[in-house]
């Protein structure tokens, strides 16, 4: 278990210049100690949010799955055919992470909830990974589809 603490250190070291401008393929977070960089695969359409996760075998470290809705919503997730523990980070409108529930149990069909009307953005990893890196709510989330006018870390655009 000594591993995880120095796999969060060499990342948090790793990440310490968090850009301000956005790369579609990066997701970034900040606050409560936060600093840490995912690269993440973006899903919107209703097919690729059904499957999301399910049948992979692994996922890399410090890497992830970004679900992006239309608006904010109720939203419910389940573990059927995912194959690795998740932790799920249910982000509102602005960015700012409401809820987060930590590993999710594989193969598991029992609905996991958001917990409020007011999800816009769900992040999946690995499971305890946030634990690890203390996401939780109240950290702020920076990815160019998150609507830079309702973001509270608005990605640079003037860099692009």
């Amino acid at each position: 278990m000594k591993l995880l603490p120095l796999l969060a250190l060499i990342f948090a070291l790793a990440s310490s210049a968090v850009a301000q401008s956005c790369d579609p393929l990066i997701l970034s977070a900040r606050g409560q100690g936060v600093e840490a960089r995912f690269d993440v695969e973006v899903v919107e359409t209703p097919q690729d949010k059904a499957r999301g996760l399910m049948f992979r075998e692994s996922l890399p470290m410090f890497s992830g799955m970004l679900f992006v809705y239309d608006r904010p919503q109720r939203v419910s997730f389940w573990m059927r055919n995912t194959l690795i523990p998740l932790d799920m980070v249910f982000i509102g409108a602005d960015g700012v992470v409401l809820n987060v529930h930590a590993n999710a149990q594989p193969l598991d069909e029992t609905g996991i909830p958001g917990g409020s009307d007011d999800i816009q953005y769900v992040l999946e990893v690995n499971g305890g990974l946030a634990r690890m890196l203390n996401i939780v709510p109240g950290v702020v989330i920076q990815h160019p589809a998150i609507d830079s006018t309702l973001a509270a870390w608005p990605c640079d655009t003037s860099a692009d």
